[in-house]
């Protein structure tokens, strides 16, 4: 039986960045062979603040918590390959406006683009895209909400379908396999080698692709119960409601994590098939980096013994 982790984690470039107990670590294959990984200390914001660590809210929380972390990992795994990429003008002004606060600049711009771009594409345009539904003679709220859940689900799993096509996201999305199968080692107790690690499956049940999968369940479900105003009243609505959404699915996710009923299996089933869209069959060489970065948050040696954190 499978032991119980607190570990997650997130492919980057040409690398992984994994969340243990403390710290997260940040390894990356450089060009010339070698892992290079980076280490910080963490605590989590529910930690630090009681009210951020009530139920639902924690699931808020968490979600923005963990688009910071991955786009400081993205923007960190990205710093190794620079002197491969020319700098463009942006990039020279925003270090020459910014100096040693450009990166945080940077990423905070890039959070809330990715935030606006989300929001637009996933929620903003399916409520839009339903009204077609009105006038097909199609009255009844209840109903116009299904099909907007449903043209939000179809949107999801196109969008995800398309970049999987692209060849350099083929590379991430094989990161993204090694990271479920070194937890899966590290949580099956068995030695952190790339062998023992590629014994396992690709598919994790604790995967953020469960997630984003259930946020858009748990949407059509939440939003159904809003009815169907003017086209602005039901996109605030949705934006409002976000945090409601994401936290509801945080506790779900958590349940599921913990119970090994056959609801909870049926609920991690479609987003597990969906993982075979976001996660590729890694090498031997990838499986290694994805070993390196867990190692690295959890405190372990070489020798398999922990370090004190």
């Amino acid at each position: 039986m499978a032991r119980k982790v607190s570990v997650g984690g997130q492919a980057v470039i040409e690398g992984v960045m994994m969340r243990g107990s403390s710290s997260i670590a940040t390894a990356v294959r450089k060009s010339d062979g070698d892992i290079e990984v980076s280490v910080e200390k963490f605590t989590p914001y529910t930690k630090r603040n009681r009210i951020f660590g009530l139920p639902v809210v924690r699931g808020f929380v968490a979600l923005i918590e963990s688009l910071v972390i991955g786009i400081n990992a993205l923007n960190k795994s990205a710093e190794y390959f620079e002197d491969e990429v020319e700098e463009t003008k942006l990039d020279a002004w925003f270090k020459s406006v910014f100096k040693e606060k450009s990166n945080a600049v940077v990423n905070a711009i890039t959070l809330m683009i990715a935030l606006a771009a989300a929001v637009g594409l996933f929620f903003i345009l399916p409520t839009f895209a339903a009204s077609i539904f009105v006038y097909a003679g199609i009255k009844d709220p209840f109903a116009l909400n299904i099909f907007e859940g449903l043209i939000r689900v179809g949107i999801f799993l196109l969008y995800v379908f398309l970049i999987g096509k692209m060849e350099d996201i083929h590379r991430v999305f094989q990161y993204h396999g090694a990271e479920h199968k070194a937890i899966f080692c590290y949580e099956n107790d068995r030695p952190l080698t790339a062998e023992n690690a590629g014994d396992f499956g690709r598919l994790h049940p604790r995967c953020g692709t469960n997630f984003m999968f259930l946020v858009m369940i748990v949407s059509i479900i939440v939003f159904s119960m809003t009815g169907w105003e003017t086209l602005w009243s039901r996109i605030v609505s949705r934006v409002i409601l976000l945090p409601v959404v994401s936290g509801i699915t945080y506790e779900l996710i958590k349940w599921m994590g913990r119970s090994n009923s056959k609801m909870s299996q049926m609920l991690s089933y479609p987003g597990l098939m969906l993982q075979k869209l976001t996660t590729r069959e890694p090498d031997i060489d990838q499986i290694e980096v994805a070993i390196a970065a867990l190692k690295a948050a959890e405190g372990i040696t070489e020798d398999g013994e922990y370090n004190v954190q």
